[in-house]
């Protein structure tokens, strides 16, 4: 199905999110979507996915007319949109979230539709469990099931928003693959995304917004610094990280056991210098993301110790771990980190954390303005936070953590952000260990991963299997040790 987007303009207040975009998509291809965040990708996408309306435009398939107005009427259409973070219910089961959409009335062949899920699935290299509750599934599983279930309505046009995101290589290979497949037999899939690998890897043609206007197109492949140049008006360069003398334990793990779920990280002992950075790495759940809590105070050890600066801060609320001096910044920004229906200056007042039962709202409105320059936010002190985009609302995250911090523990810190807006946002964060902030974080690109790490643990089926330094590490071994091909069966001491 070719798709032609006409002059489409979307305005958010005086934000121009879509400033007269003219975008053609050709059948049967791959085309990328590029830019920075902020730039009007996903707006865009939105409005041709029915998500939101234009203000002006008009959208073409197969060259004829169409007003969309909902979602459902964009897969009447035959164009349907997988988020960033698929739109399911993780209580039910993958079934039940399959079948959801369908004109099937009150009672659904449900032998059928897990016979037809089985069978696509097949065909794309899918595979999962229909009795699974999908609250059990990672991020690539979710995906697969929301790929299929799209696939089951009818949609020809198929829209990615950031899909290689949090998820592992082998589910990137496994999508990339389906995505090949479906445009061989003549479906049309966009494929929005910040990361010129995949999009060189898996598209024939790009398009570059920036600032909410078009600002280029290239057939692939080009030059990285080319992509680069359209999208930011310069050429960027990383800064050199910097060497940081390491001080004494800011943090300090004596033989903790910790579960959640389906995993049990069990006797791991760990020291974190001030100013030290240790990156965790490995599929996701396989234990990382339980440690990153147990050191913030969000999830209980079963057994063993937690050290804040010396003192014992074992089955603590969180409170007192950030009274302590440590922060946990966690990678669903609107689920756990801010809250949607408050504005900026609203989240500025709340993360002051003193005062009275009284409001100096002038005063809070000088301090949002303070941070919407001071952090490069896109918005403004009455902005809610879910009308930023991702990258906005990760500077709106790090604006409200405190000044002063000896422990900073970080889930996937610059997910879904642009190549710019990932080297500022680190710039910021090695500011803090330039102070003697420990950080620690979790992150699915292994090249964030050995960029910015001073020490490497890497977890396997809820295992530290190695504690590696990143200078005598490289991105293939570090690949190598997560996949799990290492010895296991002995305690790695970190």
């Amino acid at each position: 199905m070719k798709v032609e987007l006409l002059d489409i303009y979307k305005y958010y207040g005086p934000v121009h999110a879509n400033d007269g975009i003219t975008l053609t998509v050709q059948s049967g291809t791959i085309h990328g979507l590029l830019g920075e965040n902020g730039a009007g990708k996903t707006t865009l996408m939105k409005v041709l996915s029915g998500f939101v309306s234009a203000d002006k435009g008009a959208i073409l398939l197969n060259g004829k007319p169409h007003v969309i107005r909902s979602p459902a009427e964009a897969i009447a259409a035959g164009v349907g949109m997988l988020h960033q973070d698929p739109l399911d219910f993780p209580p039910l089961s993958v079934l039940d979230n399959y079948l959801l959409g369908f004109a099937s009335g009150l009672f659904p062949d449900r032998a059928r539709a897990r016979k037809r899920m089985a069978e696509m699935g097949s065909e794309l290299g899918f595979v999962l469990d229909p009795d699974a509750p999908v609250g059990s599934l990672t991020v690539g599983e979710r995906q697969q099931l929301e790929i299929l279930r799209l696939l089951s309505l009818g949609v020809q046009v198929l829209i990615l928003d950031e899909p290689t995101t949090g998820i592992s290589a082998d589910q990137k290979a496994s999508l990339f693959a389906a995505l090949r497949k479906l445009a061989a037999e003549g479906r049309t899939v966009i494929f929005v995304s910040h990361k010129l690998g995949d999009v060189q890897e898996l598209c024939q043609v790009v398009t570059v917004l920036r600032q909410g206007k078009l600002a280029g197109q290239c057939n692939i492949p080009c030059p990285n610094e080319q992509l680069v140049e359209i999208m930011f008006g310069q050429v960027l360069s990383a800064p050199q990280r910097a060497t940081v003398d390491l001080g004494e334990p800011a943090l300090e793990l004596r033989d903790v056991t910790v579960s959640g779920g389906r995993v049990t990280v069990s006797g791991l002992s760990l020291k974190v210098a001030r100013g030290e950075v240790i990156g965790l790495a490995g599929l996701e759940g396989s234990g990382q993301e339980l440690v990153l809590r147990a050191c913030a105070g969000l999830c209980r050890p079963v057994s063993g110790h937690v050290l804040v600066g010396g003192a014992d801060m074992t089955g603590r609320p969180y409170q007192r771990y950030l009274q302590a001096g440590v922060a946990f910044l966690p990678a669903g920004r609107l689920e756990e980190g801010l809250i949607p229906g408050l504005e900026i200056c609203e989240h500025i007042v709340l993360a002051q954390r003193s005062g009275g039962p009284l409001v100096d709202w002038a005063e809070a409105r000088r301090r949002a303005l303070a941070c919407i320059e001071d952090f490069n936010i896109r918005g403004r002190p009455d902005s809610l936070v879910e009308d930023l985009s991702g990258g906005n609302q990760q500077r709106a995250l790090l604006a409200l953590l405190p000044p002063a911090l000896d422990v900073l523990l970080m889930e996937h810190p610059t997910r879904g952000l642009d190549i710019e807006s990932a080297m500022w946002i680190w710039a910021k964060l090695l500011e803090r260990r330039r102070h003697g902030t420990a950080i620690l974080f979790i992150s699915s690109d292994l090249d964030e991963i050995m960029e910015h790490s001073d020490r490497i643990l890497v977890f396997c089926g809820g295992q530290v299997t190695r504690a590696l330094r990143a200078s005598e590490t490289t991105v293939a071994q570090l690949g190598e040790y997560i996949g799990g091909m290492v010895e296991t069966g002995r305690k790695v001491h970190a």
